[in-house]
């Protein structure tokens, strides 16, 4: 992989800024770095020592940056890190972003997922685990591509803190 773009070769993600009203004050400033540089969330995440999906998630202002973060966005990015300070300061304000049901085709199919095996998933993990749910938050998540004869296929892989319901 290059030190800028994709190692897929394919361009890199920019901010749809109809997103903007429902962004927090530093999407604007990461993405419009991210551009400029032309640096892939994989390469930043690298930078950052975090998954992809997180270190989108920050882009979005779905997750918490620490201070290790900010440091190492503003380096990266060559942002003010008292700019990066100021902006991603204090806790997140997730699921803010998405309209639903989603409109864009791609997140809209990811909640289709869950229309169409949402209660299959529940099924079978209360089996495995009992009467409980996976945590969102004690959780991680990657992205991993296959490719087979058939063509290229998207790996999800959710992994989540099995929390049993406590009875009371």
């Amino acid at each position: 992989m290059s030190a800028s773009g994709t190692s897929s070769g394919f361009p890199i993600a920019t901010l749809d800024t109809s997103l903007i009203p429902r962004l927090p004050a530093s999407s604007p400033t990461l993405f419009e770095a991210k551009k400029k540089k032309n640096l892939s969330f994989e390469t930043i995440a690298k930078k950052l020592g975090r998954e992809e999906v997180a270190c989108a998630a920050l882009f979005y202002g779905q997750a918490q940056a620490s201070p290790e973060d900010i440091k190492n966005l503003s380096e990266l990015l060559e942002i003010d890190q008292s700019i990066l300070e100021e902006q991603l300061s204090g806790f997140p304000d997730r699921g803010r972003t998405m309209e639903m049901p989603p409109k864009e085709p791609l997140v809209y199919r990811l909640f289709e997922i869950i229309q169409n095996y949402g209660y299959s998933y529940k099924a079978v993990l209360n089996e495995k685990f009992g009467d409980g749910i996976m945590s969102a938050i004690s959780f991680s998540t990657k992205i991993e591509k296959e490719t087979d004869e058939k063509g290229d296929w998207a790996v999800i892989t959710l992994r989540g803190k099995w929390l049993p319901f406590s009875r009371f």
